[in-house]
């Protein structure tokens, strides 16, 4: 079935739409909405109901909740094309996750809109439908790919924010191509972590990741440690040596910190992306190599263009498919998720390293959360991750409450405007017979025995900088132990 409308001043035939949705107050206000706009639309409000639906016709676009009853709205979505291959669907839900948007993507939904929405959203996103709907009837395409087991992609990304959903969407959508990919957003937003799932999403997983700080490497090095270089190529050179691009062929070389490279060097970078060749330091022979470039900045790549610090030539060549990484305090919905999850991450790693299974996960009180949620977070997931590891390696009870938060963000951030209290219940502060002094020492063995001696992990869950926890150490006699 189909109806007239008008848009954008001339007349179009509208495709019918089925909704599925068990929230019928939610569902009914779809369906005026839709037929307000000039949609043929129908509800049911099962799983089972929609089946049937299909079994006697098909629909142009069907809008399905996800989690509905025994089955999801994935059944919908497979269901929905097989009988009509060219069916948009568009699914909504208020518990988005990578698996689920990966698995949505690849067996062809038209879109994934994370609840709570506007409206005008879903208005736009069904009208977006439309169009595509009416610019394929000549030419039917079945894109539904071969979907991947459950489980089979890492649940590394945690949250249900809209933020989060978009970003899932990206990784599917991306994934499965070689285009080269640029990760934007701030320290700590989980740039390397989306790299890395986008390579164990794509065909190259099975092959390497190579991951290269472009920061920590002067122009010469970072050629070498790219390109490779020949004996006698440079002061040291003292043998062949392969450059991480070759390194990674067939698989995924994630650029980190792109912002921070030399000038001189972004040419050299551009050509490879232009002609997928490299010729090592001191070779006059160039070889093709096949790998995928993911880059990332905390920079403004469009900023250092403007100052002539980035070329634009090379800063068009990576924007070819880009993510912006929302930062924690735009996704403040996904916090309490976040804390569970690396709290109970943290108690399977001790009862690893105890050989028990009986450590219980540290839990926060509810107005923890609320200070979690107030505070702003300026490290984004990783201060909040080595936050939580330096909570469950040091607090002594096994409920860390607003006023044991606040005194852990004020020693992790001074800065804060956290108020803190040795006296309050959940402070990890002992006696006032210990100096401060013995307090910090102790302190930070504990914190070095639960990192095994990792001196850079422990600077992390410190929240200083490894060369003030090595003079720290020296003072303590423990530099070299």
């Amino acid at each position: 079935m189909e109806s007239q409308s008008t848009i954008g001043g001339r007349s179009a035939v509208l495709p019918e739409v089925l909704i599925v949705e068990d929230d019928f107050a939610f569902s009914q206000t779809m369906l005026a909405l839709l037929e307000a706009e000039g949609f043929a639309a129908e509800a049911v409000n099962s799983t089972a109901d929609a089946l049937d639906r299909f079994s006697a016709r098909s629909y142009p676009i069907v809008i399905s909740d996800i989690y509905i009853d025994e089955r999801t709205g994935l059944d919908v979505l497979r269901r929905a094309r097989a009988v009509e291959p060219e069916c948009a669907v568009i699914l909504i839900t208020g518990q988005g996750s990578l698996d689920t948007v990966l698995e949505a993507t690849r067996a062809g939904a038209f879109d994934y809109i994370a609840k709570p929405f506007p409206l005008d959203r879903l208005v736009q996103t069904v009208r977006n439908a439309a169009n595509a709907w009416a610019a394929r009837r000549q030419n039917s395409l079945d894109e539904t790919a071969t979907l991947p087991g459950p489980g089979e992609y890492s649940p590394a990304l945690v949250g249900h924010s809209d933020a989060m959903v978009e970003t899932y969407k990206f990784i599917s959508r991306v994934a499965d191509s070689d285009a080269t990919v640029l990760l934007q957003g701030e320290t700590g937003t989980g740039k390397e972590m989306v790299a890395r799932l986008i390579h164990q999403a794509s065909p190259r997983r099975a092959r390497r990741m190579v991951v290269v700080d472009c920061g920590a490497l002067s122009g010469s090095l970072l050629e070498a440690e790219l390109f490779g270089a020949t004996r006698g190529a440079y002061t040291g050179a003292d043998r062949d040596r392969t450059g991480l691009l070759e390194a990674a062929e067939g698989g995924t070389v994630f650029l980190d910190e792109i912002g921070e490279m030399e000038w001189a060097f972004q040419q050299r970078l551009l050509r490879f992306l232009q002609e997928r060749e490299v010729r090592p330091l001191g070779s006059n022979t160039a070889k093709k190599v096949d790998v995928r470039v993911v880059a990332a900045t905390n920079c403004d790549l469009r900023g250092m263009v403007a100052e002539k610090k980035f070329r634009e030539d090379l800063w068009y060549r990576l924007q070819v498919a880009t993510c912006q990484l929302a930062p924690l305090r735009d996704r403040r919905q996904d916090i309490p998720e976040l804390v569970s999850f690396f709290l109970a991450k943290f108690a399977r790693q001790a009862g690893t390293q105890t050989s028990t299974s009986s450590v219980r996960a540290l839990r926060f009180s509810d107005d923890a959360l609320v200070v979690a949620q107030q505070y702003g977070w300026p490290g984004n997931v990783r201060q909040l991750e080595n936050l939580l590891e330096r909570l469950a390696i040091l607090h002594s009870g096994a409920v860390v409450d607003a006023a044991g938060l606040r005194s852990a963000l004020s020693a992790m951030d001074p800065t804060s405007q956290s108020q803190t209290s040795p006296h309050q219940p959940g402070s990890t502060i002992a006696g006032p017979a210990e100096s401060l002094s013995s307090l910090e020492e102790d302190h930070i063995r504990r914190v070095l025995e639960a990192t095994r001696g990792n001196k850079t992990r422990a600077a992390e869950i410190l929240g200083i900088e490894r060369k003030t926890l090595y003079r720290k150490l020296e003072k303590m006699r423990l530099a070299h132990s």
